[in-house]
């Protein structure tokens, strides 16, 4: 599988703004924000697209959330509310095919998560 930004991170060749780590994935800042705690979680395994997920990754994607909920909690917003999105291929705007948790919280999030302009297309 070619190597992605994500690949590029876990392996400290591309800087990140890391907020947790351990031996199954790491977390870290979005560069492109689209809200005020905007977190990716990706697990340290490359794995392309939701489709490609196996059954043996099953405890490295439950992984995923619980790294989630626990940021959440550390990061005091549990409570408050917050969205977790996994997006799968490019129409659902997956950019780099290396799966990961998008974790955003810190304002009230509309739905659908589309604009005006969007909804008109």
């Amino acid at each position: 599988m070619a190597e992605t930004l994500f690949s590029k991170i876990i392996n400290r060749e591309i800087p990140a703004d890391i907020v947790h780590e351990d031996e199954l994935c790491l977390a870290f800042k979005d560069v492109n924000p689209q809200a005020p705690v905007h977190l990716l979680i990706i697990p340290k395994k490359q794995i392309a697209t939701i489709n490609d997920i196996e059954p043996e990754d099953r405890e490295v994607v439950g992984h995923l959330f619980l790294v989630a909920s626990k940021l959440a909690k550390d990061m005091g917003f549990d409570d408050d509310g917050y969205r977790v999105v996994m997006n799968c291929n490019e129409q659902a705007g997956q950019t780099v095919f290396h799966i990961h948790l998008h974790l955003l919280a810190g304002k009230p999030l509309g739905w659908p998560p589309y604009t005006d302009r969007q909804k008109q297309a």
